[in-house]
């Protein structure tokens, strides 16, 4: 139901177009994390004027609240959130990391203590590729087991094989799950969903390429790489990086997942990764990190009291063509909304115009150069 066209590459850097049943990504892609069916402190049309053309929503917590049910009979998850672009949902496998402290792993699922009233809640592959399906989401992704780092290998073998058996059950749930609603007639008439599968193993290069052909066996419209940001360090990142995207098929999408800073991304992209969520920017919006061509700036510092220049001048989005560094400021110390939401924006277009130029490099046949131009800018301060 997804179609990747390759539409230039250089070196291993690559620019695609994704075709949805709900429209066209452009690759390299950010997508802002809407993971209650909103992207926090924006409008749905605030996204779109900002070049979104895809957000992430997550299954564990919309099926917590308000559960999938409710969108459902509410018209799916699009007409929910007021989105009518492409959704990718995460299946619940990074909760499976973060709420570790709350869970049982077993072989036929997880077991949840939920986190908002304690009660027991088990997510078996088979649920949540369910959960996904009365989302409605474009791309929906397979449960996986996600183990911090640094670990042991024999638990990231035991890992990346039960991430294995579970994509193929997730699949075989997706098969059924499409069919269903094929004879209800209760797809989109452009065409239904797609699934992920991630690829798991650490840092451990040839516990990748065991992962990696492993999905590829079972077959899938695109392929994740998962378990990196999670404790290791920045040379194990690079070398796992570098080493598994290449074993990802050319002619499907691949997609990096929780990486967020501009130096990872531009990494990743240079590698050949099309797809990037994280929760980064806008979480830093909420907490005055502001990113800038020339780093972060953190808005809450006195220094920015009386500077009536903007954020960065070099950028063009609603909040530097608009307001200063002072009055940013001064919304952020007293705890404004409007504080959120002006530097959420900003964050979001600076990520979104990043994705833009990288395309536009890569088309121009001169990635590399402008990755390092752009670095040494952002890293001057």
């Amino acid at each position: 139901m997804l179609t990747f066209t390759l539409a230039g590459s250089d070196g291993r850097a690559r620019a695609g177009l994704i075709t949805t049943a709900r429209g066209v990504i452009h690759t390299p892609q950010f997508m802002p994390v809407g993971t209650l069916g909103t992207v926090k402190a924006i409008t749905p049309e605030e996204l779109e004027a900002l070049g979104a053309e895809i957000v992430l929503g997550n299954t564990y917590h919309l099926h917590l609240r308000p559960g999938e049910d409710v969108v459902a009979a509410l018209g799916g998850l699009h007409r929910f959130m007021h989105w009518a672009r492409p959704i990718l949902t995460d299946s619940g496998g990074y909760q499976v990391f973060s709420l570790a402290a709350l869970n049982r792993v077993d072989e036929e699922g997880v077991t949840f203590r939920n986190h908002l009233d304690g009660a027991r809640v088990f997510l078996s592959p088979e649920k949540a590729i369910a959960i996904q399906q009365a989302l409605g989401s474009d791309i929906q992704m397979c449960l996986d087991e996600l183990v911090a780092l640094p670990a042991e290998p024999a638990r990231l073998q035991a890992a990346l094989e039960r991430t294995a058996r579970w994509a193929a059950r997730c699949k075989a749930a997706f098969r059924e799950g499409v069919t269903a609603q094929e004879g209800a007639g209760a797809l989109p008439p452009a065409g239904g969903p797609s699934l992920f599968g991630i690829v798991q193993g650490g840092t451990v290069l040839e516990l990748r390429r065991q992962s990696a052909e492993q999905l590829q066996d079972i077959g899938f419209d695109g392929y994740a790489i998962g378990g990196l940001t999670v404790g290791e360090d920045r040379d194990a990142f690079s070398a796992t990086l570098a080493h598994t995207a290449p074993l990802l098929p050319v002619q499907q999408p691949r997609y990096l997942m929780g990486a967020g800073e501009p130096e990872d991304l531009l990494e990743a992209i240079g590698a050949g990764i099309d797809l990037f969520d994280c929760v980064l920017p806008t979480r830093n919006a909420r907490n005055g990190s502001l990113f800038t061509r020339r780093g972060k700036v953190s808005i809450k510092q006195v220094r920015h009291q009386r500077d009536a220049g903007p954020l960065d001048p070099e950028c063009a989005c609603p909040t530097c063509r608009n307001y200063s560094r002072g009055y940013l400021r001064h919304l952020f110390q007293s705890g404004e909304i409007l504080a959120m939401r002006l530097n959420t924006l900003h964050n979001l277009h600076f990520y979104l115009s990043l994705m833009r130029e990288a395309r536009q490099a890569v088309l121009a046949g001169r990635y590399a150069a402008w990755a390092k131009a752009f670095l040494e800018t952002y890293r001057s301060g």
